[in-house]
């Protein structure tokens, strides 16, 4: 096990995943304490680097793209002291950071754990319900249901709308633009039934920050709805039609379950305990197995279609 202990955080590596958790340092930025802990897995991680420094370093770690809802909401635009998966080190543990990155490369190339991107979220992402209050609005979350309240920076006509109150099934997408310049950043939940080109300042769905200490929480709203999304990189949920059985109706909203083979006929038309019953009895049965590993079938559609069969043959 590999561990750096330092006032911006500790980090555990245990050959599965690296545990983190932020220091209680007044540098500690406000939206990594209000995250709490992490475990990131080793297959959600593609990289890990120590960048040396006169008076101290920083430990960073690589993510698989779409592995992480955070990163998926804010595209790579967190500051530096909202980041937590940074950590700043004082310069006489470099050696530890040193070792720690060794033995994190090391666990990766023995899982040889891919670079490529994922197809699903191997983080859960920030616990709900949640709740925070910046930039022009307070943003709340529950898990199911985004609510928007407005403040006394809000621009009238927007705050004319109202408090704000809608379904995450409702949010196409998540947009998060931080401050840069002399523009202000904005955190928007884009409503296929509402569309509007109305600038954030303007939006009834967008909270508008403005790079205080406040405003990098609303990230995590960002994160926490991100993660109740359909991943954007998920393969559709279809069930193969060869394998169904043609005669057989699904209920709505249900797979269609694969029939019983019909009785494969032996030479001469004799004897149904045949060879051939034995194979294809066999073949049904790998294919339930993959339709189940694959989430296709639940473990009750499973169960059912594997006695129906047992019971044909």
């Amino acid at each position: 096990m590999a561990e750096i202990i330092q006032k911006d955080g500790t980090w555990t590596f245990d050959g599965e995943a690296v545990r983190i958790v932020p220091g209680r340092d007044k540098s500690v930025g406000l939206a990594r304490v209000t995250l709490g802990e992490l475990v990131v897995p080793l297959q959600a991680l593609s990289g890990i680097a120590f960048e040396a420094g006169r008076k101290s370093g920083r430990l960073r770690l690589r993510l698989r793209e779409g592995s992480d809802p955070l990163l998926q909401a804010v595209g790579g635009q967190l500051p530096d002291a909202a980041d937590p998966y940074q950590l700043s080190v004082e310069a006489d543990r470099s050696g530890v950071a040193e070792y720690f990155v060794d033995e994190v490369r090391n666990a990766l190339l023995l899982e040889q754990v891919p670079g490529t991107p994922c197809d699903r979220y191997l983080l859960p992402g920030p616990a709900v319900p949640l709740s925070a209050s910046a930039g022009d609005a307070t943003a709340s979350f529950d898990g199911e249901t985004i609510r928007l309240e407005w403040n006394w920076k809000t621009e009238e006509s927007k705050k004319s709308a109202g408090t704000q109150v809608f379904s995450v099934v409702d949010v196409d997408a998540v947009e998060w633009l931080w401050p840069g310049g002399l523009e202000n950043g904005y955190l928007r939940f884009v409503i296929a039934k509402a569309p509007t080109k109305a600038p954030p300042k303007y939006d009834p769905r967008a909270v508008e920050i403005y790079g205080f200490k406040k405003d990098p929480l609303m990230a995590l709203v960002a994160a926490a709805v991100t993660a109740r999304m359909p991943h954007p990189a998920a393969p559709p949920a279809t069930a193969p039609a060869a394998i169904a059985s043609p005669s057989a109706t699904a209920a709505p909203g249900s797979a269609a379950l694969p029939g019983p083979a019909a009785p494969a006929a032996a030479d001469g038309g004799s004897g149904s305990g045949s060879g051939s019953d034995h194979d294809a009895l066999l073949r049904r049965l790998r294919e339930l197995g993959e339709l189940h590993r694959d989430g296709i079938l639940t473990d009750e559609e499973f169960t059912v279609a594997k006695q129906a069969l047992l019971r044909h043959f």
